[in-house]
């Protein structure tokens, strides 16, 4: 026998759940540190596994897993690398740069994609765009986190607008 409390959900409360729709939020989060004594930039982007999992799935190989701990992870690994590189590109000083993925690890629902770029001596301009998920989300947005030079700026990256330039004179 169905109690009233769940008659009373199934008539009145069921019906405004179906057609509101639960609605997602498509973000990854970038930090950007330059390391002056190293002379490297160092990146680390926040992505929801889900998300990039989809999108490494329909690009590369439908049979992905992230969270999957077999013995496919260095390919895996280059995947996430190529798209990283395909995604994300920066200029230093009006030169462009690759960045070099480094690996990733999983906090919760997130991904951790460990990036480098090394041998930068200065910073006096410095440009970023960042495309990741635009691909298979339009309504993606990608935060910038940057602190360089010891000035933090942050920025909203979108697919209409998905680079920034910062100088530093």
């Amino acid at each position: 026998m169905i109690s009233i409390s769940k008659f009373l959900f199934c008539v009145f409360l069921f019906p405004i759940f179906a057609f509101t729709g639960v609605h997602k939020y498509y973000v990854s989060v970038t930090q950007i540190e330059y390391v002056k004594e190293k002379q490297s930039l160092q990146i680390i982007s926040r992505i929801f596994i889900d998300d990039f999992e989809s999108l490494l799935r329909e690009r590369f190989d439908d049979k992905i897993i992230l969270l999957d701990n077999n013995d496919e992870s260095e390919r895996i690994d280059g995947y996430i690398g190529r798209y990283l590189k395909d995604k994300l590109s920066i200029k230093i000083n009006g030169t462009p740069y690759i960045v070099k993925f480094l690996g990733k690890a999983y906090d919760t629902d997130v991904i951790k994609c460990y990036m480098e770029i090394e041998g930068i001596t200065e910073i006096k301009s410095f440009e970023i765009s960042n495309k990741v998920l635009f691909d298979l989300f339009e309504d993606q947005q990608n935060i910038i986190k940057t602190n360089i030079n010891n000035k933090q700026k942050s920025f909203i990256l979108l697919s209409q607008n998905d680079s920034v330039v910062l100088k530093f004179d």
